[in-house]
């Protein structure tokens, strides 16, 4: 049972607003062992749930597990004798029940605690093992018998053993019937939860099937007894889950392939074989591109995408075809490029925007493939595509040489980092426009949509108290704090804003991600630490929940002006965070 505190990982370079962790920070890990039990006890699992789960991890497609089946409890047989455990879940609690058989001895019992520096049972006889930097809880066990069909609670609770190991105290009871012991944990404090799952990308396809894709640094994924890898590597793996429309289970239908890019420092992490690059690149880490079948059971393919310096994904848009768009950022002065793209070489000394385009199948030639950017810092944050295979990236730049075209909204740079915009060629050839987006302080776009008339939409933050925004807009002053959210939406061409607004409260208000429906609704979430965040009555949650941060979810008009057609903070007492919608 890990509990580490970490930040939401950004990306390698610095990005105002974002939390930057450099390296995992230590955390404390509590280990429980069941002192003088079965060595080998046959564990099943019970219940079992219509998903399944298929593991890719390490190179060796030998090894990868598919449909593995997922179970609501997991059964562990005379673990002492006449003594079973049952480990399951309930309301986001973990339990586990001690069964004891009759005439079984419950106090042969007895469980052995690493990583506290000191265990007691307070007043209420609830379980206190004392951690740096809190202290986590077990609530008194329940005890009890059923008698006749009814179930009848005893007297009885935690003892401890000696300084790490502690067992159970109960009352009299009748030897001749089952006798279930039931404890819980029910509260940790200031050390963040019981493993670090982080959201980053959302997509739904035609069915209303939803997927999900991000980082876990945990082992409590859903895994099974036996599965090929029941923890994670030691490191961040990825992980892609779809749920089915009502988002009750692990759907496995016929349709969809999820698409998924990021970075990796693995070099041996899971590719397929005919794939653009098989081999690490090089570097700290490579971007990577891989294709899953519908029922996540298959990787259609897996790609390294770098050079030999550090490269990072960080979006990624899929056309009707199936042809993969992705952007990010390149280190590598041979990052892979095509002939005939738009930059083939990189342009800067420091890290620059990439665009590429693989086929369907994710094997070589790219279709194309460029840098983007000028003699400074330039990063590739959100894509996305439309019918006519155009690219369209935001990000943000340090560049003041930051490749605009003429007649583009905003061609020169008001210093500082800067919002970008840009659309390409189909052949990724050349820009069809180019532009920064921000105002004299510092602008980064995070996310980006396209209606299909070519609008781009934009989200991300500022801290312009002159970022460019439009009369009649829903929000035309900064809301205040070190950073408020943006939308804007762009004119076909590039030319000008259709509008723009600020979208934040008094405090630090950060837009990450963005989609549009046919109506030209745009959709924007984020994290917001202001407690004015503009919500709409009847909204889900119109108050700040607490914590550094709570995510928000907010629709606004094709105008981009008053009203809101609804907003909402969407967050409890520690810290939440918005990246993606659809």
């Amino acid at each position: 049972m890990a509990f580490t505190p970490r930040d939401p990982p950004a990306g390698g370079a610095f990005l105002p607003g974002h939390p930057q962790p450099h390296g995992r920070p230590p955390g404390t890990v509590l280990r429980f062992t069941l002192i003088g039990a079965a060595p080998a006890p046959l564990v099943s699992g019970r219940e079992e749930l219509a998903g399944k789960a298929n593991y890719f991890i390490g190179a060796d497609p030998a090894r990868w597990r598919t449909n593995v089946p997922i179970f609501a409890k997991v059964h562990y047989r005379a673990v002492y004798p006449g003594t079973d455990v049952v480990f399951y879940g309930t309301q986001g609690q973990l339990e586990h029940d001690f069964i004891v058989a009759p005439g079984a001895d419950p106090r042969a019992i007895t469980i052995g605690v690493e990583g506290a520096d000191r265990l007691s049972v307070d007043a209420a006889g609830n379980l206190v093992l004392k951690i740096t930097g809190g202290e986590v809880r077990f609530q008194k066990p329940v005890v009890y018998q059923e008698v006749d069909g009814v179930r009848r609670e005893l007297a009885g609770g935690y003892t401890l053993r000696s300084a790490h190991r502690i067992g159970f105290q109960v009352a009299a009871y009748d030897p001749r019937k089952r006798l279930v012991i039931d404890p819980v944990i029910f509260y940790a404090a200031g050390v963040g939860a019981s493993g670090i799952h982080l959201g980053h990308a959302i997509a739904v396809d035609a069915a209303g099937n939803a997927y999900v894709t991000g980082a876990t640094y945990a082992g409590d994924l859903p895994t099974t007894p036996g599965a090929f890898q029941v923890a994670n590597t030691g490191g961040g793996d990825v992980f892609v889950t779809k749920l089915n429309p009502t988002g009750t289970r692990l759907a496995v239908d016929a349709t969809g392939n999820a698409y998924v890019m990021g970075w990796t420092s693995s070099t041996d992490f899971p590719t397929t074989p005919g794939a653009l690059q098989t081999i690490y690149g090089g570097g700290f880490y490579n971007a990577f591109v891989t294709k899953v079948n519908p029922a996540g059971t298959r990787l259609v393919y897996s790609t390294y995408l770098g050079g030999n310096g550090d490269d990072q994904g960080l979006g990624i848009a899929v056309d009707a075809a199936g042809s993969a768009y992705v952007t990010g950022y390149a280190f590598s002065t041979n990052f892979p490029t095509t002939s005939g793209a738009f930059q083939t070489a990189k342009p800067g000394s420091f890290q620059n925007a990439f665009v590429a385009k693989l086929n369907p199948a994710g094997s070589a030639p790219l279709v194309y493939s460029t840098y983007l950017g000028g003699s400074s810092i330039d990063i590739g944050q959100g894509i996305a595509v439309d019918a006519a295979g155009s690219a369209y990236v935001t990000g943000s730049t340090f560049s003041t040489n930051f490749p605009t075209t003429p007649g583009a909204f905003q061609t020169a740079s008001k210093g500082g980092f800067h919002a970008f915009v840009t659309k390409l060629h189909p052949t990724g050839s050349a820009p069809v426009y180019s532009t920064y987006l921000g105002g004299s302080g510092i602008d980064i776009g995070q996310g980006i949509a396209v209606d299909a008339a070519g609008g781009a939409y934009v989200a991300g933050f500022t801290t312009s108290a002159n970022f460019p925004t439009t009369p009649g807009a829903f929000q035309t002053a900064y809301g205040g704090g070190a950073t408020d959210a943006f939308v804007t939406k762009l004119h076909p061409t590039g030319s000008a804003l259709v509008y723009s607004t600020y979208l934040g409260g008094n405090r630090d208000d950060l837009g990450e991600g963005i989609a549009v429906d046919a109506a030209g609704n745009a959709y924007v979430t984020g994290f917001t630490t202001s407690a004015n965040f503009p919500t709409t009555p009847g909204a889900f949650q119109t108050a700040y929940g607490g914590g550094r941060a709570d995510a928000f979810a907010t629709k606004l008009n094709p105008t981009g002006s008053t009203p809101l057609v609804h907003s909402t903070y969407l967050g409890g007492s520690g810290d939440d965070y918005g990246a993606g919608i659809a």
